[in-house]
């Protein structure tokens, strides 16, 4: 019977539509087999095999379809070898998809959007099948593939009420609510399987951070966000450094979008405004002395000193990543913003409300510091990093569907149309799921600018109600 299984993986109407990893894991594995088949005897398919073929058609349960499963009627009798081989690899293949789905998610998050910079935590076909053969319950085996998170376990319980009682939180439910549950089920999937016993969460369509320790949310505060343009990214990175009166390096959209067009026509005033001083190579140069309408500007750096008016405020907070994208203080008049509903406003970096008080809790768990070892730090005028001992994950996120402890499930708004995205690759359609409006190019803080003087908005560049370049360049120096 086995031989008759080898032989028919190379069948090409059965390889058509497998994956790769897929038939190549069955081979090693029928391969090596010297029993008898895995799923099927004479009269039809084992109890395990049942088992499994009834776990699979529950796939809706959580937040899957069963209809991407092809699995064969658990109860058929094989009317030949050649049909019974057949049969057991098509349970093999709707296996090892719901693994890869249940584990890993339906897509690639980068195909979604390249603002999903995540590897999905997916099991290797191989140890799929020796962990399955040799689990005592192949359903329960496959309901452990889905992911162990609180939250996603919470939003399957949201998903199975609203199937069943046709309300979310007291509320008349939708398709489109139980839409939004699955895709953020989804993006679960995506998440690492072990968040860390104390990790930082930023959740962008929230406009929030916590730091969490052993599962319970420790710390909270308000934050900015990058906006559509300018979007921040979803990643996890670990916590390295905490910078206290930290100098700042202009990035690159800054440099070529927003210096390079003045620097051209030679109006060299915005960088003496912001107080920007120009080096080569780690060289200071006289930018009077360069001719920017033939230089490669991005091979000069443009930074701004410590100091009152620096963009990134007191305190930078830094978990490398090839983003660039770090957290950080603001300046004191810009603190209105954490007061607005919206608040995605700037470039990728995240920005919060307290610094100093999320810096006391990181540097409490991780040194055992006290809020006046953090201050002295604050009140100094010393440009100082403070290495992080331990491992402290700081997870970027994206979720627009939270459920509390109550099971009331809060939602946000799809900032950067990521729902959109997906509810076109889940469902086939974004109906319900509106794509968000164009950005005015104009910022908050140009808009102010503009309400509080008759100046025109093109000399902008040259002066500013406030002396720090992300007032300046539209919000955007961080």
């Amino acid at each position: 019977m086995v031989s008759l299984v080898r032989a028919k993986l190379a069948d090409p109407a059965l390889r058509k539509d497998a994956n790769a990893d897929d038939l190549a894991a069955l081979e090693a594995f029928y391969g090596a087999r010297e029993g008898g088949p895995l799923w099927t005897t004479d009269m039809g398919f084992s109890a395990r095999g049942q088992a499994a073929i009834f776990e699979i058609e529950k796939a809706d349960d959580w937040g899957l379809a069963a209809s991407s499963f092809e699995v064969p009627d658990a109860d058929a009798l094989p009317s030949s070898k050649e049909v019974q081989a057949l049969a057991e690899l098509k349970l093999d293949l709707a296996i090892l998809k719901y693994a890869r789905f249940a584990r890993g998610g339906r897509f690639d998050p980068s195909s979604i959007s390249k603002l999903f910079d995540q590897v999905p935590p997916v099991r290797d076909p191989k140890t799929v099948l020796a962990e399955i053969e040799a689990a005592p319950s192949p359903d329960l085996y496959l309901q452990s593939l889905q992911p162990k998170h609180e939250q996603f376990m919470r939003l399957r319980q949201a998903l199975l009420s609203a199937r069943a009682e046709g309300t979310i939180s007291g509320k008349p439910v939708s398709d489109r609510d139980i839409k939004k549950i699955v895709i953020n089920m989804e993006r679960w999937r995506w998440m690492p399987e072990d968040l860390g016993p104390l990790y930082v969460w930023n959740n962008s369509p929230e406009f929030m951070l916590y730091v969490v320790k052993d599962g319970k949310p420790v710390y909270a505060d308000r934050t900015l966000v990058g906006t559509l343009a300018y979007a921040t990214p979803v990643f996890t990175a670990d916590m390295k450094t905490i910078v206290f009166n930290p100098d700042w390096t202009a990035p690159e959209t800054v440099v070529t979008e927003n210096l390079l067009p003045p620097l051209r026509e030679g109006n060299l005033s915005i960088l003496k405004v912001h107080k920007l001083s120009v080096s080569l190579n780690g060289t200071p140069v006289d930018p009077a002395r360069v001719d920017w309408g033939r230089a490669n500007i991005l091979a000069y750096t443009f930074s701004q000193g410590a100091g009152p008016e620096n963009v990134l405020g007191k305190v930078k907070f830094m978990f490398p990543n090839k983003h660039t994208v770090y957290m950080h203080d603001t300046l004191a008049y810009r603190k209105k913003y954490f007061q607005k509903p919206m608040r995605a406003i700037g470039h990728e970096c995240v920005r919060m409300e307290k610094p100093q008080s999320f810096a006391e809790v990181l540097l409490d768990a991780d040194k055992g510091w006290s809020s006046d070892q953090v201050k002295e730090l604050w009140d100094s005028a010393v440009n100082k990093p403070i290495a992080i001992d331990h491992k402290i994950p700081v997870h970027m996120v994206y979720f627009t569907a939270v459920v509390d402890d109550s099971g009331k499930v809060s939602s946000f708004a799809d900032l950067y149309g990521l729902d959109n995205k997906m509810a076109t690759a889940l469902f086939g359609s974004a109906a319900g799921f509106p794509a968000p409006p164009p950005e005015s190019r104009l910022s908050e803080e140009e808009a102010d600018a503009q309400a509080s003087t008759s100046s025109p908005s093109s000399q902008s560049r040259t002066a500013a109600p406030h002396n720090d370049i992300a007032g300046s360049l539209g919000f955007i120096g961080d």
